[in-house]
């Protein structure tokens, strides 16, 4: 199921989680998808974001959602976060939500995150303690991202 993601967490799905349509709103899959984030970031040794970035962190360039399968009231979805590739001042995390009353994929998506000077409001590499700590916690060499939207495999 989500074996290839190294941080799972499960979040119980809330009768107040759905729209007038009878299923999730489209919306609170970035909020699901933005907790396994999250807690990937504090397995890294990373504070949450809050007072501690105000000179520098990471910040979202973009995110996007596939939807799969609708999910209803009652559920639990096991939500995985892993990065799929990394560069100089940037990184791709992938997610993907699990249904586990229908046993399959009901969204997926991924993150492109940006190291950031909020100081200087630039781009800022990302240092060697977090490059180490992410491949450690991935327990493999990720493929590098040349430019955007362009990766390099290993080797």
């Amino acid at each position: 199921m989500l074996t290839d993601y190294p941080v799972v967490v499960d979040i119980v799905v809330r009768w107040g989680d759905m729209d007038s349509l009878g299923h999730v709103n489209n919306i609170l899959y970035l909020q699901y998808f933005e907790t396994a984030r999250i807690d990937y970031l504090m397995r890294l040794g990373m504070d949450p974001p809050g007072p501690s970035w105000q000179e520098s962190g990471l910040i979202i360039k973009s995110v996007t959602c596939r939807f799969v399968a609708p999910v209803k009231f009652p559920d639990t979805l096991s939500v995985g976060a892993r990065v799929a590739s990394i560069g100089d001042d940037r990184l791709i995390m992938e997610h993907a939500a699990y249904s586990q009353r229908m046993g399959s994929l009901a969204a997926e998506g991924d993150a492109v995150i940006v190291s950031y000077d909020y100081v200087n409001c630039r781009r800022r590499p990302l240092s060697t303690d977090t490059l180490g700590a992410i491949n450690a916690l991935e327990g493999r060499e990720l493929p590098r991202l040349t430019k955007p939207g362009r990766t390099t495999q290993p080797h």
